[in-house]
């Protein structure tokens, strides 16, 4: 159970980690109790689903000396050059994957360095791939924040605040995408009632593709990068 003082109102999500019950401030443990209930059998199916597609999917795992970054294990190592004086600095090719160029006596990790550009890269991305959406939804979003969350791929509030995962730029485009399109579809349809799937899938086939990823990769784009 997740306590929520934005939410207005009492939502479930199932995914790799679980049952999670969204609680607004005011609704008592007996109603999500009662939520739980009158929702068991989807509950039960979506948890099964996710039992299935974890038994299926192997994951993408990044060996030693790699990152994920747009699904695939992309090599990485660190450059500690003599002499450099300025801030950490990353350099990318698809040839030959990032390098981490950092002075000797640098006091920022090599890791904190790749996330940072990693957030960069994920709100252009997630940026432009938005403003696509926003025009299928016919919506503006208040606001777009890029965040670090551990159990959250996005959310949209009610005043229409949208917020992602910089996590998601370690996933292929078509699960950002799909991500990018489920948040931009509640601008229109706060819940997840049957309206809600009919519309997200209208609007991107590759919706269960890129929930069949989720459940088989979320779990490892979760944990700290490691370089």
């Amino acid at each position: 159970m997740r306590p929520s003082r934005t939410a207005k109102r009492l939502r479930i999500r199932v995914g790799p980690a679980g049952v999670e019950v969204v609680q607004p401030v005011g609704r008592t443990t007996d109603e999500v109790t009662a939520l739980l209930h009158a929702n068991r059998g989807w509950v039960l199916d979506e948890l099964e689903r996710v039992r299935r597609l974890a038994a299926v999917y192997h994951p993408v795992i990044s060996s030693p000396g790699s990152v994920l970054y747009q699904g695939c294990s992309t090599p990485v190592r660190v450059e500690s050059r003599l002499g450099w004086q300025g801030p950490n600095r990353v350099q990318y090719t698809v040839e030959t994957g990032f390098v981490v160029v950092r002075g000797p006596h640098s006091q920022v990790s090599a890791a904190s360095t790749l996330e940072g550009w990693f957030r960069r890269q994920a709100r252009y991305t997630i940026e432009r791939c938005l403003a696509a959406a926003l025009i299928l939804v016919r919506r503006e979003a208040t606001s777009v924040a890029i965040r670090g969350q551990r159990t959250r791929w996005g959310s949209c509030s009610s005043k229409g605040n949208l917020s992602f995962n910089w996590r998601l730029i370690q996933a292929p485009d078509f699960v950002l995408r799909y991500l990018v399109i489920h948040e931009a579809v509640h601008l229109v349809v706060p819940d997840h009632s049957a309206r809600f799937w009919l519309t997200v899938q209208s609007l991107c086939p590759e919706t269960e593709r890129a929930r069949q990823w989720l459940c088989a990769h979320g779990t490892a784009l979760m944990k700290p990068l490691v370089v």
